[in-house]
């Protein structure tokens, strides 16, 4: 097992390696089925001397975006002589984002995290598909680097992000659509000042979506644990998190005879003190109060633990702070037997791992190789 390990680990270097050293290649070819306006007014752009602005404005596929840049100050930035790069997220990419998240941006508190997160999204130079490399590092006028990626099928990556649409020219430099907003490591919006109404158990109970989690605390006598001074984080999956978990296994732990498997596998989501998102560093091994490390990632405005998402961060309590996660994490050395048979570690993880690699976190060999100050 070490020497495969060694051996995927080496493999790995050396396929980041050919990246990062690739040489520019031909077109991408890539087209923009299902942007609208991708077929007519979004590919005249410089034909029609239309700048980077009136490009977007023009496609009507980009309304959000328009709002924010003019709400941001930065309108007569972009109309300006360039040349620019835009990474030009979609009204939908927007939409995906967290409920209310836009909202906030627009409040004149977070006009300069509106700044911040728009300029992340330009490059102050004209740089077309073609020109690309497998792999590279790209400075924006957020001084803050995007994480650009050329596939062998021609597909593009920025971030987290795939180019839908490449190369719309405009007067003033170019245009490249993608389906998700680039959100900048360590952004921050400054947070409305507000004061929980609850513990960590009322403030779940009040949530609605904690309703397994819930009656897990109350079956492994945690209640008042949860309940006390703290500070304490808790990573708390959902119950649609639970459902993830084979048939029978939620009912069996919920047994008396189960209890300290219960008490094992909860207080592995719970940690001493109070930990922000915004307090988290890139990788990180944090201790619970079950004895075992989770695993912490923060990446491109995502955070995992182990392999599990963190869907809603800082939800704050009386006691401390709840992170939504959307599985379950299972300790080191967890088995339990059931009449639906026996289950353990391993074999939890392989069922709840993504089939989609984007699912996954970056490992820490690709957090340390890819460079923590980019």
């Amino acid at each position: 097992m070490r020497k495969m390990a060694t051996s995927v680990v080496l493999i790995t270097s050396l396929v980041l390696m050919a990246w990062l050293t690739g040489c520019s290649s031909n077109e991408s070819g890539l087209t923009a089925p299902g942007v609208p306006g991708s077929e007519g007014e979004l590919t005249k752009g410089a034909a029609d001397g239309a700048d980077i602005v009136d490009t977007a404005i023009s496609a009507g596929s980009f309304t959000t975006l328009v709002a924010a840049v003019q709400a941001a100050g930065l309108e007569s930035a972009l109309r300006g002589d360039g040349p620019f790069t835009v990474f030009a997220p979609t009204d939908d990419a927007f939409a995906d984002l967290p409920a209310g998240f836009v909202d906030q941006l627009l409040l004149p508190r977070n006009q300069g995290k509106l700044q911040e997160l728009l300029l992340y999204h330009v490059v102050g130079d004209e740089i077309f598909s073609r020109e690309l490399r497998r792999a590279q590092f790209v400075p924006t006028l957020a001084e803050k680097y995007l994480w650009v990626r050329k596939f062998w099928n021609g597909t593009v990556r920025v971030n987290n992000a795939q180019v839908i649409a490449a190369d719309v020219d405009a007067s003033n430099g170019v245009i490249h659509v993608i389906d998700t907003v680039l959100v900048p490591r360590g952004f921050e919006l400054v947070p409305e000042e507000t004061t929980p109404a609850g513990d960590l158990v009322a403030t779940a109970i009040a949530a609605g979506a904690f309703n397994t989690l819930v009656a897990a605390v109350g079956a492994a006598d945690l209640v008042g644990a949860l309940q006390g001074e703290g500070p304490l984080t808790v990573f708390a999956p959902t119950d649609a998190a639970f459902a993830r978990l084979p048939q029978g296994l939620v009912a069996a732990l919920l047994l008396p005879e189960n209890q300290a498997k219960l008490q094992e596998l909860l207080l592995y989501h719970v940690v001493d003190g109070r930990v922000l998102a915004g307090d988290l560093n890139y990788y990180q091994r944090v201790p619970t109060l079950q004895g075992s490390q989770v695993t912490i990632v923060k990446w491109f405005g995502n955070v995992w633990v182990n392999t599990s998402k963190v869907t809603t961060a800082d939800v704050l309590a009386t006691n401390g702070v709840i992170h939504v996660i959307d599985r379950v994490l299972i300790p080191r050395g967890f088995t339990i037997t059931t009449k639906s048979g026996n289950f353990d570690k391993a074999g939890l993880d392989e069922l709840l791992a993504g089939t989609e690699a984007e699912e996954l976190p970056p490992t820490e060999f690709e957090v340390e190789y890819l460079g923590e100050t980019r």
